[in-house]
């Protein structure tokens, strides 16, 4: 009865009802946005598969790490939020952290590996057009294998999953290394690895792809073949993953800093809000690349506009008002492009002014004739079909 009661205690919230009511709405606002923007990402991403570039594969991936953390996360969260408690017991307590784990580290690890991407094709041109897609999905794969290592970790007893100090998700239990030394050794690697290594990477990638850039443009050049528009390409893409990668690092970096506070001071002085608040940061990041990438990179712009472009021709054609609506002027039109045309393709009422249509007497206009081109020799004429023989005729007709 004892350990029901700690459990119960456990999963209830400590923070004030209202601040779970607003959880829970920002998190519908996140969820929504986050399923509509990464699904209308991997959608274009689909459409134009044969076209993609090595570096987009990361861009992809990134959007998968996405939606997944958003499928796993927000259906349990905003629930807990509204209803001031943890709804789903333990063991979904612990899958629910693992994934939210796997999917923030999957991100931030696939953002590591596009800015490292990113450098040697624009840094070390000579070896960067060597990187192709199979390339790119052979490191997608290990993203997923590094991210899985330390999620994986607190279920094999390295590490601990629990509740959030504010009572409505799960996540690791950052109070833990007060008690524990393996969880206290999970913690230095989880932050080492997965937060200091990468930050200092992408940090020094970027850092040497701008050096680069403004010491030496013909490097940029290089890198790729005399096509201006790959080159363009490529400095697009590098100049969208800084953008998703301040966003990404500006979102997490918040929970970070609260989960050090807590792992290594004195957890007791952390506040739950401070946890609650870190934590809304850091489920906004599932928002930023498809945002990113689909207002602002043209290729996957034009493409979604293609998309939308045929979705309403299907709806207009599917529906019955606009076909009832314009029935008549459907058959007016086949009537007139079924009359008797210029030979330079235009219709007879073709140039006729408003006047000769409202009252016929203020305009003299000579009446459109069929004409024909008769070829001689050499030498080309014009002339009406009616001066023509017969015989003629009739062939032409």
């Amino acid at each position: 009865m004892g350990n029901a009661s700690d459990t119960s205690s456990l999963f209830a919230s400590s923070i004030s009802k209202e601040h779970d009511i607003l959880m829970g709405l920002i998190y519908t606002i996140f969820c929504i946005l986050s399923l509509i923007g990464n699904c209308t990402l991997l959608l274009v991403a689909h459409h134009k598969r044969s076209t993609l570039k090595p570096a987009e594969f990361f861009i992809i991936n990134l959007s998968v790490s996405d939606l997944g953390m958003t499928l796993s996360l927000f259906p349990l969260a905003i629930p807990s939020a509204f209803s001031h408690r943890w709804l789903f017991g333990d063991v979904v307590c612990q899958v629910y952290a693992m994934c939210g784990v796997l999917f923030g580290l999957c991100s931030l690890t696939n953002l590591t590996a596009l800015s490292l991407v990113c450098c040697l094709k624009v840094c070390f041109p000579n070896h960067g057009n060597k990187f192709s897609s199979s390339d790119a999905r052979l490191l997608v794969a290990g993203v997923w294998c590094y991210a899985s290592v330390f999620a994986i970790g607190p279920l094999t007893q390295w590490g601990r999953y629990s509740a959030e100090p504010y009572g409505t998700a799960c996540c690791i239990d950052w109070h833990a290394p007060n008690q524990e030394l393996t969880a206290l050794s999970y913690i230095l690697c989880l932050f080492i690895f997965c937060y200091a290594l990468p930050c200092t990477i992408i940090f020094c990638s970027y850092t040497f792809i701008l050096l680069t850039v403004r010491g030496s443009r013909q490097a940029v050049q290089q890198h790729v073949s005399p096509q201006t528009k790959t080159t363009n390409a490529h400095a697009l893409i590098v100049k969208l993953s800084v953008a998703v990668c301040i966003g990404f690092l500006g979102a997490w970096t918040p929970y970070a800093v609260v989960a050090m506070w807590a792992a290594f001071g004195d957890a007791t002085q952390v506040p739950p809000t401070a946890f609650a608040l870190a934590a809304v940061f850091a489920k906004s990041s599932t928002m930023y690349n498809p945002m990113v990438y689909l207002l602002c990179k043209p290729n996957f712009r034009e493409c979604l506009y293609r998309d939308t472009s045929v979705l309403r021709q299907m709806i207009h054609r599917g529906s019955p008002q606009p076909q009832e609506r314009f029935g008549s002027t459907s058959q007016r039109n086949r009537d007139t492009s079924a009359s008797t045309r210029f030979s330079n393709g235009q219709q007879e009422s073709y140039g006729a002014c408003v006047n000769c249509i409202e009252n016929p007497a203020l305009c003299h206009v000579t009446a459109p004739r069929n004409t024909a081109c008769i070829l001689t020799g050499s030498a080309c004429r014009e002339v009406t079909v009616n001066q023509l023989s017969a015989r003629k005729q009739l062939d032409f007709l």
